[in-house]
């Protein structure tokens, strides 16, 4: 009998393990179209790429380390343009996602940050978010 309840404590934390493992690779990498872009989401475009596709991906499609931008939580009557603009000025606490805290990014300028907001924002309404 000991042996039974053995074997079942080992099945039950093996799968245990199994899927935990699985939910925490995750990521919730979207497929992105990319539109032609305006000259200042081409800017936003590089400086996107420089800072912060490290963590939300390329082109904005999330990564294991940060969410996609392109998701409809993101659109712009949920998270308006200035409160991405103050997520690179201060930075954001981790609240809705499992990712970590979102680092301030000092190292760009207010003209790049509007850049990078216009290429997100192009990026999704090409993708259907509005």
């Amino acid at each position: 009998m000991k042996f039974w309840i053995g074997v079942i404590i080992v099945v039950v934390l093996f799968a245990g393990g199994t899927i935990w493992r699985a939910q925490s690779g995750r990521t919730n990498v979207v497929s992105v179209t990319v539109p032609v872009l305006s000259s200042s989401a081409k800017a936003g475009e590089a400086l996107f790429s420089q800072s912060c596709a490290v963590c939300h991906g390329t082109n904005a499609a999330g990564s294991r380390r940060g969410p996609s931008l392109i998701l409809q939580i993101y659109q712009p009557g949920h998270h308006s343009d200035a409160a991405f603009l103050s997520a690179m000025q201060l930075g954001v606490r981790r609240h809705h996602w499992r990712f970590g805290n979102m680092p301030r990014r000092p190292e760009i300028d207010e003209q790049g940050k509007k850049d990078i907001i216009t290429y997100v924002r192009e990026l999704q309404r090409a993708n259907g978010i509005l």
